[in-house]
């Protein structure tokens, strides 16, 4: 018995070993390093360079062009670009576009010193954000038609695997370079930092080689887009005007208001009770994490620590936390596991209440960073799948785009007072709270999974 039970979880664990599964490690790779270089990291820079808390809690507002995103999916979803669509295709094109944006953005961000030009900073920053931003709306877009839906959970472990592999980079890798070449570990220094990210947007090469190898998923326009737009055309018939502003009327219905429209018929009146939950099933992790880097400094953790512990060490635990949500999503389904994550993700948020209570103590943040980012990465994977299996394929882009940003929207822009809570409450009621914000999601999970769990019938790609 043992031994059978033993063997049905390491089969479970084949689905690792498809070629387009494995193929999304470089992809996420992609699209995970600009993430912290505008975000943790930064923050991590800017308080060193005595940048002040509030003001860090500020930038984080940034991060609000991910919340935002589905405003110019169904741009990226629908809208060709000049000779790049045509060499590339659809996906590829966008991707590719965002990734060098991102790099050249980055060199900018590279050579701005925060005590110079903060403005400057700003800019360069919501520039890697946008681009960044774009670039997820292409690439959820492509992982999604890449396979079918039992394959979704695999996908997204993989996908954050390459995610946090680049997550360590942009982290850790941009800590070790930065203390490898300051002169001084007690006083700031801007050279090191903009070494450090020079080299990050050097690492962009990555994504952009190897969009250029893989190939565009084969996924021919869908009949209910041209029967929306043909739905379109007859009701805009009525107005008489020109075929030309027809045509164009009846486009961006079918590229902006028909997405919405279908999730809205599919799933009634529990699309609200759908958004509730997607809007807050991530907040306790982000409101908490925009102030862990501040934490770790205002800790007497050095660079070196941080490197190691929470941006190697933690990160290696979200690999492994993804790659037991991809099998126990396989394995004991969507809902439970989704239940089963934001649980672990609130609890472990009270461990930093009892590491700001030691002080500096390094084998204390090893085990609060274990259990935090091995929740974490549970929660990411089924989450994600949850997501994929909401979208229908014929507007993938335009509706995992919604999905992504209402989840980011409210918990990125409560994490921007996070700094002036702080510096009223401390970090021990601050993290206590954040504990405490994840309770109503446990509540919806429970409500979300009381339904059943629907995919949409176009959801099966064309490409295998």
């Amino acid at each position: 018995m043992m031994s059978a039970a033993l063997s049905e979880w390491l089969h479970a664990f084949r689905i690792y070993t498809h070629p387009r599964v494995l193929g999304m490690l470089s992809l996420g790779f992609s699209a995970g390093l600009p993430l912290l270089l505008i975000l943790g990291t930064l923050s991590f820079w800017l308080r060193e360079a005595g940048i002040d808390r509030s003001t860090i809690g500020y930038f984080s507002w940034i991060g609000l062009a991910y919340g935002f995103k589905w405003l110019w999916s169904p741009l990226v979803d629908r809208l060709s670009l000049p000779l790049l669509t045509k060499l590339l295709g659809r996906r590829r094109a966008w991707i590719i576009l965002s990734q060098i944006t991102i790099t050249i953005a980055l060199v900018g961000m590279a050579n701005t010193d925060p005590i110079d030009n903060l403005t400057q900073m700003v800019f360069f920053a919501l520039a890697v954000a946008f681009a960044s931003a774009t670039q997820d709306i292409a690439l959820d877009a492509y992982r999604i038609e890449a396979v079918a839906l039992r394959l979704q959970g695999a996908m997204a472990a993989t996908y954050q695997a390459g995610y946090r592999l680049a997550m360590i980079l942009a982290s850790a890798g941009v800590l070790w370079i930065a203390a490898a070449v300051d002169p001084s570990e007690t006083t700031y220094d801007y050279s090191p930092w903009c070494t450090a990210y020079l080299v990050m947007a050097a690492c962009m090469a990555v994504g952009i080689i190897t969009t250029l190898i893989i190939r565009e998923p084969e996924i021919p326009v869908s009949q209910l887009i041209n029967e929306n737009e043909n739905h379109a055309r007859k009701m805009i018939a009525h107005w008489n005007l020109n075929p030309q502003l027809t045509q164009i009327l009846a486009w961006l219905y079918g590229a902006i208001i028909a997405p919405f429209r279908d999730f809205v018929v599919r799933h009634g009146q529990r699309a609200l009770l759908i958004l509730a939950l997607i809007a807050v099933y991530r907040i306790s992790d982000v409101v908490m994490g925009i102030m862990s880097n501040p934490f770790y400094v205002d800790m007497g953790y050095t660079k070196n620590e941080v490197a190691t512990v929470s941006k190697v060490y933690g990160v290696i635990m979200t690999i492994v936390g993804a790659a037991l949500g991809g099998v126990l999503t396989a394995k004991i389904g969507i809902m439970r596991t989704l239940f089963l994550g934001a649980a672990l993700s609130a609890a472990t948020n009270l461990l930093f209440v009892w590491l700001a209570g030691r002080g500096h103590d390094v084998t204390g943040l090893v085990f609060t960073i274990s259990a935090d980012n091995l929740s974490a990465g549970i929660a990411s994977s089924a989450f994600i799948a949850y997501l994929s299996g909401l979208t229908n394929s014929a507007y993938s882009a335009t509706q995992y785009a919604l999905f992504s940003s209402v989840m980011l929207l409210l918990p990125k822009f409560i994490a921007g007072f996070s700094g002036n809570f702080v510096d009223t409450y401390g970090y021990a009621s601050f993290f206590t709270g954040t504990a405490l914000l994840g309770l109503p999601v446990l509540v919806l999970v429970w409500l979300a999974g009381k339904e059943k769990f629907n995919a949409p019938e176009d959801i099966t790609p064309y490409s295998k």
